[in-house]
């Protein structure tokens, strides 16, 4: 767009000259800094060299705030409109989307797609169940349109959720191949479908998982003394998003900042409120 400048010899004196030519310059110098967006549907990059430096936010309850100084935003893409991702991609915010990949809730919008063939006991939370993630053929299809839905509403990540029914009791004859076969293929699906692929848990997998994911999730590796097992995403130059529910921050960061991770302190509500680790060195 050509911007024309007033002219001094049709009737505008120096002064407004003077200012308009501030005027672009700022303009010139502020779109010359201006980062370029992340386009609906493009994996988010993850540059390793800012991997421990990313400031973070996770909220799914209550109102969303985008006001949140923060350069990453975990979400529920459901309760999430395109409005708000609309609002934080215009300053540059990388969204992640949360998707339960091994489970689904009664309440789910899709709950009506999960047939009984792939419904196992009583899952993590209240009215959820665990799937049988062998029958990759049924769940693909499932997973891809929650996938899609992320992608349509303007995230450019996904952390997959429940990815560790194995580990648990799901009324189903999983084991740690099933889950890891079926982790990879979650993995592949994100990225065909234009979205970095990040682990939500399942730390007992990272070491093999790693390579196949982007950026993982922990809760509470502090408290539980189990960091060292994110380290194969720390050494790869690939982020480790922490969050810890209990304990002074005074007190953890030490240990996570430490372990090369980017930390914060929430309520297990996962509400606006926050409370950051000072950046690592």
């Amino acid at each position: 767009m050509r911007i024309r400048l007033p002219s001094p010899g049709i009737g505008h004196g120096p002064l407004r000259l003077l200012r308009a030519l501030v005027t672009l310059a700022l303009l010139a110098a502020a779109y010359g800094c201006r980062p370029n967006l992340v386009p609906p549907g493009a994996p988010t990059p993850w540059p390793t060299a800012s991997a421990r430096h990313w400031r973070w936010q996770w909220q799914l309850t209550g109102p969303l705030d985008t006001t949140v100084d923060a350069d990453v935003f975990l979400l529920d893409p459901v309760r999430t409109t395109a409005t708000e991702t609309s609002a934080l991609r215009a300053r540059d915010r990388r969204l992640i989307c949360q998707v339960a990949v091994g489970s689904y809730a009664g309440t789910d919008p899709d709950a009506d797609r999960y047939p009984p063939v792939l419904r196992g006991a009583a899952g993590p939370r209240p009215n959820t169940r665990w799937v049988d993630v062998r029958r990759w053929e049924v769940l693909k299809p499932i997973l891809a349109d929650r996938l899609r839905l992320c992608r349509g509403k303007g995230f450019g990540a996904v952390a997959v959720a429940d990815a560790d029914g194995y580990a648990h009791r799901p009324g189903l004859a999983l084991d740690f191949d099933d889950q890891l076969l079926f982790n990879r293929r979650v993995a592949e699906l994100a990225r065909s479908l234009g979205l970095s692929p990040g682990l939500l848990g399942d730390v007992s997998q990272v070491a093999a998982l790693a390579p196949d994911f982007d950026f993982a999730v922990d809760e509470e590796c502090v408290r539980l003394r189990r960091c060292a097992k994110l380290l194969p995403f720390v050494d790869a130059g690939k982020p480790v998003f922490h969050v810890e529910y209990t304990g002074d921050p005074a007190d953890f960061c030490v240990t996570a900042v430490g372990y090369g991770l980017a930390s914060i302190r929430k309520d297990r509500e996962l509400d606006a409120g926050r409370t950051p680790c000072p950046d690592a060195p």
